[in-house]
């Protein structure tokens, strides 16, 4: 039987997951991340969690379908409520917005201090959400980030430990991303700078106090901005 097709974004987060651990992919959605890498033999068996049964069904039907019943198991799970601590090595979130990775993070933190690494995809407020990772006792050891349909997808692999940054920008765009000069946040930070200009460029001669704070607000985004993008001419 020929091998699941995955998108660029479900690759590039599978690729983070150990050899060898037990995965829970919490918003497992279709059950794609599971199947995928039980196929390629890359881990032994998993849980896929999901808050709402539709998915849920969805996910249990593609296991069904690629014949994978015996290796990974379906839990109707809010967060990680479902999962007992230690059952699962490595935990996949992806594809949420970051207030919500951080609620489930805080409210299943004795199945997380028992992980040993944790893969995240954040959609939303990254920034922020780099930060409360610190302030937890968690260290990005690796990132990586893809392009999908005009869409731009960071992700980290995190493990318990130190995080020191020492800029906004390491926050904003991601430390290793960063230093790798990655040619995909490249292109990301580009596209946000041309954005930004012309949205400058509509509301510049606007005296509404709105349209001041939104000013204000896009130049200290372009300073931090302007510092990312000093780490490639490095």
């Amino acid at each position: 039987m020929k091998e699941l097709q995955i998108s660029k974004r479900l690759k590039a987060v599978a690729g983070f997951v150990g050899e060898g651990l037990v995965l829970a992919d919490v918003g497992c959605d279709h059950g794609y991340i599971p199947i995928y890498l039980i196929q390629k033999k890359q881990i032994p068996k998993a849980i896929a969690m999901d808050v709402n049964q539709g998915p849920l069904l969805r996910a249990a039907s593609h296991i069904q379908d690629w014949g994978l019943e015996a290796y990974i198991e379906t839990r109707l799970s809010d967060g990680v409520k479902a999962l007992e601590p230690g059952e699962a090595q490595s935990i996949v979130i992806a594809g949420m917005g970051g207030p919500l990775m951080e609620k489930i993070i805080l409210e299943g933190e004795e199945v997380f201090a028992q992980a040993e690494e944790l893969i995240l995809q954040p959609q939303s407020e990254i920034g922020a959400f780099r930060k409360f990772l610190g302030e937890q006792g968690y260290c990005i050891e690796a990132e990586n980030m893809v392009e999908e349909d005009g869409k731009y997808y960071p992700m980290m692999k995190v493990v318990h430990g130190n995080m020191v940054y020492s800029s906004q920008a390491e926050y904003y765009y991601g430390k290793e991303l960063l230093r790798k000069r990655h040619p995909v946040l490249l292109e990301f930070l580009l596209r946000e700078q041309k954005k930004a200009e012309e949205i400058l460029e509509r509301i510049k001669d606007l005296g509404t106090a709105s349209a001041r704070l939104r000013k204000q607000e896009m130049e200290e985004e372009a300073e931090i901005r302007k510092e990312a993008l000093a780490y490639y001419e490095m």
